[in-house]
C-alpha cells in the first residue's frame, strides 16, 4: 500500500475497522517489502512509512496509527528515542520494535520507553501480522528467543528479600490480574480464569499500570517478577 488514507465511499467503513499501521525502518527494501505484504493481510491498513526515526514521529503524530513498527537503530533518531516521543505525543498508539537487534539492553530500553512488543526481523509475515493484531488488542508480545533472555534476566533480578513497595497500592483483584498477566495470559484468558468480563480485566490492567507508573504490560511483567509477585520456573 502507498500509505495514503483511503477516500470516502464504500471502502471507508472497512478501513475504519482495519488496524492502521505505520512502518518506520531505514532499510528501504525491507520497509517496502513489509509494507506490500502487510497491505494484503486482512484487517490491516498501512497508513504510511518513514525511513528514519524523526520522520516516523512526525507521521505518527499526523496519522495517529493504531500500531507503529519501529526499527531500533536508525539515522537521525533511534527507534528507542522515537518510541518514547511517539508514546508521549500519541499515547493511544501501540509500538512494536521490529529489529535485527537481539541485545538485551535494547529490549529493556524498548520496554521502558513504552513498547508493547519486540520482534526480530527473522519473524515471518504471519507472525508480524498476528503481532500487530495482538498489540492493537491491548496485549504484549515478544520473540521467543528474546523471551528466553528475559526469563534469564528475571531470575537475576528476583531477590527473596526485596520489598513489594508500590505493589501494596494495588487491590487484591489487581494483584490477581497482574500475576496472571505476568504469566503470559491474554485479557480473555484472565477473564475466563477469574470469571469476570474482558472489559473488567482491561480496566484492572489500566488501573494497575497507572498506580505503578508503568507504560506497558511487558514492563508490568518485569515489575511483577522483580517484586517477587510471580515465580519464574
Amino acid at each position: 500500500m502507498n500509505g495514503t488514507p483511503p477516500a470516502g465511499g464504500a471502502s471507508s467503513a472497512s478501513a475504519d475497522e482495519a488496524t492502521r499501521v505505520l512502518v518506520v525502518d531505514d532499510q528501504e527494501l525491507f520497509r517496502r517489502g513489509l509494507t506490500m505484504l502487510l497491505g494484503i493481510e486482512p484487517g490491516i491498513e498501512v497508513v504510511g512509512e518513514a525511513d528514519d526515526g524523526a520522520r516516523g514521529v512526525e507521521l505518527a503524530i499526523s496519522t495517529v496509527p493504531d500500531v507503529v513498527l519501529l526499527d531500533v537503530r536508525m539515522p537521525k533518531q533511534s527507534g528507542i528515542a522515537s518510541c518514547l516521543r511517539i508514546k508521549e505525543a500519541v499515547p493511544t498508539t501501540k509500538i512494536i520494535m521490529l529489529t535485527v537487534s537481539d541485545e538485551e539492553a535494547d529490549l529493556y530500553e524498548a520496554v521502558k520507553s513504552g513498547a508493547s512488543g519486540y520482534l526480530l526481523k527473522d519473524s515471518s509475515i504471519e507472525e508480524v501480522a498476528q503481532g500487530i493484531r495482538v498489540v492493537a488488542d491491548g496485549q504484549s508480545l515478544i520473540s521467543p528467543s528474546m523471551a528466553t533472555k528475559l526469563i534469564t534476566e528475571f531470575k537475576s533480578m528476583s531477590s527473596p528479600e526485596r520489598a513489594q513497595g508500590p505493589a501494596l497500592k494495588l487491590t487484591e483483584r489487581e494483584l490477581e490480574v497482574l500475576r496472571l498477566v505476568a504469566k503470559g495470559l491474554s485479557n480473555r484468558e484472565v477473564a475466563h480464569r477469574l470469571a469476570i468480563s474482558e472489559n473488567t480485566v482491561k480496566n484492572h490492567v489500566r488501573n494497575m499500570l497507572e498506580k505503578l507508573q508503568l507504560h506497558s504490560r511487558m514492563e508490568a511483567v518485569m515489575y511483577a517478577v522483580r517484586e517477587k509477585l510471580v515465580e519464574i520456573e
